[in-house]
């Protein structure tokens, strides 16, 4: 008899996005995280820091920035962190919401 040869799936790290809550894989996420410097965006996904997650959809921002996502990073969200987040959801979706 001989062996069945089956490839092994690769494993797809999964997050939860603060915003919907909703879990997909970590690529498709955009990573906020809290680090000694202060809130920042981490596009590379290897800063240092508490971690949190949201969609690239500017409802989900929204969300997050009402609280979800201050309270995901464990931390208060002062007025520049605040303001350089809403900057970036303007550069990326426009100023207009959906």
């Amino acid at each position: 008899m001989s062996k069945k040869v089956t490839k092994r799936k690769r494993h797809v790290p999964q997050r939860t996005c603060v915003g919907c809550r909703e879990t997909l894989p970590k690529r498709t996420l955009t990573r906020i995280v809290r680090s000694p410097d202060g809130v920042q965006i981490d596009l590379t996904g290897k800063v240092s820091g508490r971690g949190a997650y949201l969609h690239n959809q500017r409802a989900c921002w929204e969300k997050g920035l009402k609280g979800s996502l201050a309270s995901a990073l464990r931390t208060r969200l002062n007025k520049e962190e605040r303001d350089a987040l809403e900057e970036f959801i303007d550069h990326e979706w426009g100023s207009e919401s959906e």
